[in-house]
């Protein structure tokens, strides 16, 4: 979802291809070319290829240099920018991956320890919330840099919109910073359209 917001707030030309996961086409020898690790999304552009959705996200920044979605480069800024990121793909995204999916750690039936772990990750993620809920405070800025809209705004609420099913902890969108925060992201018309394209169901964060 995020290349895909992104790509939409840059208003630049762009096609979705489906990968049908239900039917396994995430592990297609073709698909597999673009990606071996099986992971969606995939990005082509001409000769080039990428996988990772942090990678694909700071790709498309350098590209369209004019929507102006990462900060200059060398300043205080754009570190902060980076860190962030690779925080969200490195600790939080990858805490709420334990959390969708416990069992691929897990020997074959071993229900109760999917279940615990899956536990232990919604707890984890509930700590990680509140950091970006500190972040939003400490400024008081309407985006996650402050008053700048940035390439970590979409990575933000994508990994936000995947807490909406939490039951033993908070959502993301109950909290009181990341709440008014994820309803600005789905004001913005780039968001709108991404999740018209996808015919996604409420609620949508």
């Amino acid at each position: 979802m995020a290349p895909q917001i992104l790509l939409e707030e840059m208003g630049v030309p762009f096609e979705m291809v489906l990968i049908d996961r239900d039917h396994d086409g995430h592990k297609s020898a073709a698909y597999l070319r673009l990606n071996p690790n099986g992971s969606i999304p995939a990005y082509v552009e001409g000769d080039l290829v990428l996988y990772e959705s942090a990678a694909i996200c700071l790709h498309l920044c350098d590209s369209v240099p004019t929507a102006k979605l990462l900060p200059a480069l060398g300043t205080a800024e754009r570190a902060h920018c980076y860190k962030w990121l690779m925080w969200m793909t490195n600790t939080l995204q990858a805490t709420l991956m334990l959390y969708f999916y416990p069992e691929r750690l897990m020997n074959d039936g071993n229900t109760a320890g999917a279940d615990e772990l899956k536990l232990h990750a919604e707890r984890k993620t509930d700590a990680l919330l509140e950091q970006l809920e500190a972040e939003l405070a400490r400024h008081g800025g309407p985006w996650l840099l402050g008053s700048r809209y940035s390439v970590l705004d979409p990575f933000c609420m994508m990994l936000c919109r995947w807490t909406r099913g939490f039951t033993n902890v908070a959502r993301a969108r109950d909290r009181t910073y990341l709440g008014p925060y994820l309803q600005r992201m789905l004001e913005r018309p780039a968001v709108q359209r991404a999740l018209a394209t996808e015919k996604l169901e409420q609620p949508w964060v």
